[in-house]
């Protein structure tokens, strides 16, 4: 008799689960052609793809062949200046109106280097002496009038600046300056 109980509960769960999947297989019969009206669509936008890409590429070759027949002219700098400017009107770009006052307006051979401490936050500080004979802390990225401070590194005593340089004959529009703390003693040795 438990037998005969266990097969109908078997038999019962088998007939609610197949009823139950019964209306989701009708629903996938009634979508099955607006999937198909979805591969259309997918059809058609890669055909559009497809289209604009060839267009782009007929595009690219009428280009290229008017390059080489000589009917256009196209320059690639590749980082350099543009030969066709004034180097005057470049220099005199950077140089508008007065400096500003304080560290910001001082050029890096201004700078003097005092000495090198430890921020609150763990962070190195540059402490230096500019023309007005007053003490600034410089972090790393703080900008100075011709260029900025890329590192400072206090167990050698350096702080590297990045100054803008207006040369036309350099490659690269920086170069990088090196500050070095020098002991007390060590600068009387020097002299």
């Amino acid at each position: 008799m438990k037998r005969q109980l266990g097969w109908w509960m078997i038999a019962a769960a088998l007939i609610v689960v197949a009823g139950l999947s019964a209306p989701t297989a009708r629903a996938a019969d009634a979508q099955a052609p607006s999937s198909g009206d979805a591969a259309d669509a997918a059809k058609a936008q890669a055909d559009a793809q497809q289209k604009a890409g060839q267009q782009t590429v007929e595009t690219i070759l009428r280009e290229q062949e008017d390059l080489l027949a000589g009917r256009q002219f196209s320059y690639d700098p590749a980082g350099r200046r543009d030969p066709f400017r004034s180097l005057f009107e470049e220099v005199a770009l950077h140089r508008k109106g007065p400096r500003p006052r304080g560290v910001a307006g001082m050029l890096i051979s201004e700078l003097d280097l005092t000495g090198i401490v430890r921020d609150t936050q763990g962070g190195n500080l540059a402490v230096v002496m500019g023309t007005d004979n007053k003490g600034y802390f410089l972090h790393v990225g703080d900008e100075v009038y011709d260029g900025s401070v890329i590192a400072i590194d206090p167990s050698v005593g350096n702080v590297t600046f990045r100054q803008q340089v207006d040369d036309p004959r350099l490659i690269k529009p920086y170069r990088d300056v090196v500050k070095r703390l020098v002991p007390p003693g060590e600068e009387k040795a020097n002299e």
